[in-house]
């Protein structure tokens, strides 16, 4: 997995995200789900890394199974006082589950395990805009930066007695803290952009992997796109 092309990787993930979540077949679904676990094994993946990236996904879940059930109409499959529990909303949580699980697994495997170097070379490989590809890569190198700078705001507040809570000055203290720090990421990004400049930017980023082409990039494009048609043409046999 990773020595493949990023932008074979991006159109593999591109590719079986949209066909995932147009499925419309509990079974069907769980095909999707076989794939995205072959493919995070090809990423070698740790079990306890792919749990912990799960774990977000799983109380959206939760709230879907609690509450799509008891609302969707439907053929009545459990009633208990005015508490109705429907078979089309039991299902349609769990396609919403297994394809939303799909869908993360693959996002996990193809793109979040490769640099974001790697990923922005990708993306202007496909012919995705400079301007997109440059804002993409700056954003997630200073939103670390700029969530340091909010810390540093929100310490100096407590120390001058400040105490979060609901009311009206907490609310004026909050804005306050995000329009300076507005102000001061709008002048550090004209800071890091001179200093740029100043050492040849040319508003392209330059990278220094080489994935030159070879059997296993277009083996692996190939393989991927046969088995999302071949579920998608199985999903429309079966209607």
């Amino acid at each position: 997995m990773h020595r493949l092309d990023p932008k074979i990787r991006i159109l593999v993930l591109f590719f079986l995200s949209i066909a995932a979540a147009l499925c419309d077949n509990l079974i069907i679904a769980s095909g999707y789900i076989i794939l995205s676990l072959g493919l995070t094994g090809l990423a070698k993946l740790p079990m306890k890394v792919m749990a912990k990236r799960l774990s977000p996904l799983f109380w959206f879940l939760l709230m879907i199974w609690v509450f799509l059930p008891l609302t969707f109409e439907g053929d009545i499959v459990y009633q208990y006082g005015w508490l109705r529990v429907s078979f089309q909303g039991i299902l349609l949580s769990a396609k919403i589950t297994l394809k939303s699980i799909a869908i993360l697994l693959m996002f996990s495997s193809l793109v979040a395990t490769m640099p974001i170097a790697s990923l922005g070379s990708g993306l202007h490989q496909l012919k995705v805009p400079d301007k997109l590809v440059f804002l993409f890569l700056m954003t997630y190198r200073y939103i670390a930066v700029i969530q340091d700078e909010y810390m540093r705001l929100l310490r100096a507040a407590k120390f001058r007695g400040f105490k979060p809570g609901t009311n009206l000055h907490s609310y004026r203290t909050y804005a306050f803290l995000a329009g300076m720090l507005f102000v001061r990421a709008s002048f550090r990004a004209k800071r890091v952009y001179q200093a740029m400049r100043c050492r040849g930017f040319q508003e392209k980023f330059y990278t220094l992997d080489r994935y030159p082409p070879n059997g296993l990039n277009y083996l692996f494009l190939w393989v991927m796109i046969l088995a999302g048609l071949g579920l998608a043409l199985t999903e429309i046999a079966w209607i």
